[in-house]
């Protein structure tokens, strides 16, 4: 046999035994907390036509996903991310409904990228979407349910940041940037790579004091005062409206307690284009990228048919649990009760199996094995 064959590739792994009952656990404790706030189950493909992710989307790059094509030609793909399946889906079978949708999902999402940096091309999601409700208490319920699911499996050192996509967008617009030049300034923002933003702004001739205000937005963060402090330096409503929206939103994440938990940065971006308002992400330490992702993206059903606001996020599981691990954070897991019968008793046994019976319908988990590693067929040898 081929030891290759033994090998999994690059960027994907196998997880058992203990390692696989701590994730479990885990999933269990953030679908029961997610399914209390009303969320109910939904189950998308796990790969779609490619046009449900295509560019005009605004999921990621055509070249991070995994293409093929079906028996008639079609292009499909593995899904890279939830939110555009359960955007689909919900314009599909819930088209007339208008209101509020809670949806919870878990599954695995694959990225086809070699720039890897030591993260997977498959990972496992679980996350919740609010659709046809697009008020900031519809945001606050978001971002306190990420606190929440937390605090549950047991992290006690993580920060929330909250972003504002309008914000952003509205500063572009005033400084008269065209798509191609907000497109890129975004990415450099949005990557903190704040020589390349400033070098990106001197070449596309951005006049002051538009290029000190875009460049001061990713120093924007971590108290309300910034906010403030971002309401003055721009005049257009669009950019006004969303420092007014956070306003709102940090009332409403005081109501549910959860303000110690989060910060505020308007030089957060996503590379993700659907989103058009609030964005957010959790980080804590142990792993270098966010094990949450969410935002509003109050466009997206539209490209499905349906006209509604939604609001959603993203656990990375794979990331939480070593974030879990690095922390030394402990998982609660069970492993099976082992009963064992001499092959050599007569009726042992038929006495050991009713016994173990009787542990499963008491709702433990019991296995049951031959002394001395001897099977049945063993014995009558």
């Amino acid at each position: 046999m081929s030891k290759r064959l033994l090998h999994t590739p690059e960027g994907v792994r196998d997880i058992y035994g203990r390692e696989y009952a701590k994730k479990q656990a885990v999933e269990r404790v953030l679908h029961d907390l997610i399914a209390s706030y009303g969320y109910e189950g939904i189950q998308p493909p796990t790969f779609e036509f490619f046009d449900v992710f295509s560019r005009e989307i605004g999921t990621k790059p055509s070249k991070e996903l995994y293409k093929f094509f079906d028996k008639e030609g079609n292009t499909l793909a593995l899904r890279p991310d939830f939110t555009p399946s359960i955007a689909r889906c919900a314009a599909k079978y819930y088209m007339e409904e208008r209101i509020p949708l809670r949806f919870t999902y878990k599954g695995n999402t694959f990225s086809n990228t070699s720039n890897l940096q030591g993260k997977l091309k498959e990972v496992t999601q679980m996350g919740a979407e609010l659709m046809n409700d697009g008020s900031v208490e519809a945001d606050g319920e978001m971002i306190a349910l990420v606190v929440e699911a937390l605090r549950a499996v047991g992290l006690k050192e993580f920060q929330v940041s909250i972003g504002q996509v309008e914000y952003f967008k509205g500063l572009c617009q005033e400084a008269g940037l065209d798509e191609e030049t907000e497109l890129d300034l975004r990415t450099c923002i949005s990557g903190k790579n704040f020589f390349a933003a400033q070098e990106l702004l001197s070449e596309r001739n951005v006049k002051e004091p538009y290029r000190g205000i875009l460049l001061k937005v990713a120093d924007l963060f971590n108290t309300m005062n910034s906010l403030s402090e971002a309401k003055a330096l721009v005049r257009n409503d669009r950019s006004l409206a969303a420092i007014e929206r956070l306003e709102k939103l940090d009332e409403v994440l005081k109501l549910y307690g959860v303000e110690d938990s989060v910060s505020y940065d308007l030089g957060m971006l996503s590379k993700y284009n659907y989103y058009t308002g609030v964005i957010f992400r959790a980080y804590t330490y142990g792993v270098g990228s966010a094990v949450v992702t969410g935002g509003r993206y109050d466009t997206l059903l539209g490209h499905f048919g349906k006209d509604a606001s939604a609001v959603g996020f993203a656990i990375v599981i794979d990331d939480l649990l070593e974030a879990l691990s690095r922390q030394r954070v402990e998982i609660q897991t069970f492993a099976p009760e082992t009963v064992s019968y001499d092959p050599q008793i007569p009726g042992d046994f038929e006495k050991k199996l009713e016994l173990v019976q009787t542990m499963r319908r008491q709702g433990k988990n019991a296995a049951l094995t031959a002394s001395a590693g001897k099977g049945r067929d063993e014995s009558h040898g």
